[in-house]
């Protein structure tokens, strides 16, 4: 039996996302760093050199544009651009600019993400996203990178605010899956929430400028009985961030996995189930049912799927999984939900937070070289975005 294709829009943008402090390599002024570098450390590696990507960026962008992908998504790292308070680098900010240029000389377009994650440490050290000014100096930092944007159309504010609230800001677990997380921190998601909506006032003096910001959508199950219980699991954990870019310029969704929640909480998915790198469940529909909820919940606020993807060493799995995942995101789209394009996560092999074990990249490098190595798997994604056309190469 031959699988189905399916055919999207001609304005629909297909392309990879990334992250500074996953691929870019020695982000000493950081957060992150410094907790990977704690003797008393709780995660198994540090990124260190990462996949070179500050050093090998120019590459990565020819690889992406070469497949057929038409925009690559990168963020650019706040603890370089402000190491200490007060104290900004112009190199840095240059160096940012001319990813910018070269994602443009190879007919690539680029989404901005302003804050992925990590934080300068001396903002950490002081608080993080509780300080009292927190707002202001976030504001402060978006000022002063603004000048580089003036011919970008797409900008990520803050990379899923939920996920930031429910690690304290980054100080607690590491899987990024809300059922094994504590409850989000009240105050980080008002300060996030507020974070947002000031870089999106300083954004709007550019009118080209498209915002919003990324949420990590759980895709949440009821086991039945238990709505309600779901309802009030899943509305601090998405919803409240969700509701608040009701009326932006997208939103954005990030997809992988499911959650069922009982009486008590999060119940356990099957033993049996087929896992990926990263422990989650394989379970393609994720991406569409996250899209079918943040689209209502949202006030039908148009979509950008800024991450999706598996970590495997299956190749062809992955394959599978994009298929599937597309499949049922074209069916959301057919049914009138407004979906902007895809952005796989990820280009490259990265570093996810704590081990550079869990492999999501179409591209893979040599860790000894930094030698980029594309996987068939770019291919495949590249064609579908020549084409529009998504077909299945072996079903």
């Amino acid at each position: 039996m031959t699988a189905l294709s399916y055919t999207f829009p001609n304005d629909f943008i297909w392309g990879a996302a990334t992250a500074a402090h996953q691929i870019e390599g020695n982000n000493v002024s950081s957060d992150w760093w410094a907790r990977e570098h704690s003797p008393n450390t709780d995660l198994s590696e540090a990124s260190n050199d990462a996949c070179d990507s500050y050093n090998r960026f120019e590459e990565d962008i020819r690889l992406l544009a070469a497949s057929g992908l038409r925009m690559y998504r990168f963020s650019i790292e706040w603890a370089r651009i402000e190491p200490e308070c007060g104290c900004f680098s112009k190199a840095q900010l240059l160096h940012y600019r001319r990813m910018i240029d070269t994602c443009r000389q190879y007919g690539v377009e680029p989404m901005v993400t302003l804050y992925h994650m990590t934080l300068p440490l001396w903002f950490a050290e002081q608080g993080g996203w509780r300080r009292a000014d927190a707002v202001e100096r976030f504001r402060r930092y978006i000022e002063y990178v603004l000048p580089i944007l003036h011919d970008v159309t797409w900008v990520c504010t803050l990379n899923e605010p939920n996920m930031v609230a429910l690690t304290r800001g980054g100080t607690e677990g590491s899987d990024f899956i809300a059922a094994s997380l504590p409850y989000p921190d009240p105050e980080i998601s008002e300060n996030l929430v507020a974070a947002h909506r000031s870089a999106r006032e300083v954004l709007s003096s550019v009118p080209s400028i498209k915002s919003g910001w990324t949420i990590a959508c759980q895709a949440f199950h009821a086991v039945p009985g238990c709505e309600a219980e779901m309802e009030a699991y899943q509305y601090p954990r998405e919803d409240y961030f969700t509701e608040a870019a009701a009326g932006d310029d997208f939103i954005g969704v990030q997809a992988y996995l499911r959650t069922f929640i009982g009486k008590d909480g999060p119940v356990p998915t099957d033993p049996n189930a087929e896992r990926t790198l990263t422990g989650w469940e394989y379970f393609p529909p994720a991406l569409g049912i996250a899209v079918r909820h943040t689209w209502e919940v949202g006030g039908h606020t148009p979509i950008f799927v800024t991450e999706n993807g598996i970590a495997t060493a299956n190749d062809a799995r992955r394959i599978d999984y994009t298929y599937d995942a597309l499949a049922g995101l074209h069916d959301a789209m057919s049914d009138g939900i407004d979906v902007l394009g895809y952005l796989h996560w990820s280009l490259l092999d990265n570093y996810e937070w704590g081990s550079f074990r869990p492999t999501f990249g179409l591209i893979g490098w040599d860790k000894d070289t930094f030698e980029r190595h594309p996987r068939t798997s770019l291919e495949w994604l590249g064609n579908v975005s020549r084409s529009g056309v998504l077909s299945h190469p072996a079903r």
